[in-house]
Order: structure tokens, then C-alpha cells, then sequence
């Protein structure tokens, strides 16, 4: 079962957080295993397996890019693990260039520019994924999500930067 399936809902790139949480909460109270403490073992093992079940896809769906990984996968596109080399030469290039500006960055201030921009950028890539999943665009997609990957990394060393950068100043 898939984990939009798991928490009812449909799968969509677009799901209202609300929405979400309640689909959750609501799956959560009918499985959760305390209520199945005086059940019999396999009773008990399997509300065990549906709770890690639900977790996982509340996890998994909570996150946008998470989710838009997920829900490609589930249209049949297919992306490299991590760690994996990236065959985009374009989004190479921005990776290299983006790193090498950050490593330049000598202040708190420049560093969150840079930062501040990546996630302008997802916004932008998010947003636009909804456009390449109807119209099935998978080798479209696939880019999309490779940069949004990036990015997001990018965002975490961005933040790690900047923590190393106070405090060599403090």
C-alpha cells in the first residue's frame, strides 16, 4: 500500500498540512499499539507494523520534497541514490559555483544571501513540478528533482557555514 493510500488521501503533489495531520492523527488513534496491549500477539504485531507504517508515510508526505520524490517513484521515475553521480552537466555547474561561493562567504550575512536564494529556488522548482507531473514530462521531472536535491543540500552546508562562521567570530 502506498503512503497516500495508507493515510487515505490522494495522491497529489499539493496536500494541505491540515489535511495531512489529520489524516494521521485520526489513522494514528486506530492503530496505535497501547491500544492493543491486551490484544493477542499477532494483534499486537500487527498494529505495531501499521503505526511504523503510518509514521513512515507521514514523514515521507509532510515534506514537500520528500513527497514529490515519493510520488515520482510511484509515476515510474527513477532517480539516482545519493551519492550517485549526476549525469546533468548544467546542474553540475551550478553545484560547483554555488560551493565555491559559500566556501568564499567570510560573513554570516553573505552566507544567508546565498542561502536566502537557494530557497527562493526551490520555491520557483516546487512550484513548478505540478506543471511536469500533468503532463507526465518523467525525463522533466526527473531534472526538476535532481536540482531540488541540490538544493536542499545546499541549504544544509549553507547552515553549517554559517554556524562554523559564528563561532570563529564569537
Amino acid at each position: 500500500m502506498d503512503h497516500f493510500a495508507r493515510l487515505g488521501l490522494p495522491a497529489a503533489l499539493d496536500l494541505e498540512p491540515a489535511t495531512l495531520d489529520r489524516a494521521y492523527f485520526t489513522a494514528q488513534r486506530q492503530w496505535h499499539p497501547d491500544r492493543f496491549v491486551g490484544h493477542p500477539p499477532e494483534e499486537r504485531a500487527k498494529a505495531s507494523t501499521e503505526a511504523a507504517g503510518l509514521n513512515d508515510a507521514y514523514r515521507t508526505l509532510k515534506d514537500p520534497l520528500s513527497r514529490a520524490v515519493y510520488l515520482a517513484g510511484l509515476n515510474g521515475v527513477e532517480l539516482p541514490g545519493d551519492g550517485k553521480t549526476i549525469d546533468d552537466p548544467d546542474l553540475l555547474m551550478e553545484a560547483m559555483e554555488a560551493r565555491e561561493a559559500l566556501h568564499e562567504a567570510t560573513t554570516p550575512e553573505a552566507v544567508d544571501a546565498l542561502a536566502a536564494q537557494a530557497r527562493q529556488d526551490m520555491q520557483q522548482a516546487l512550484a513548478g513540478l505540478g506543471t511536469l507531473f500533468l503532463r507526465h514530462d518523467k525525463a522533466a521531472i526527473r531534472k526538476a528533482l535532481l536540482r531540488l536535491r541540490y538544493l536542499d543540500k545546499f541549504a544544509e552546508e549553507a547552515r553549517a557555514r554559517r554556524t562554523n562562521l559564528q563561532r570563529v567570530k564569537a
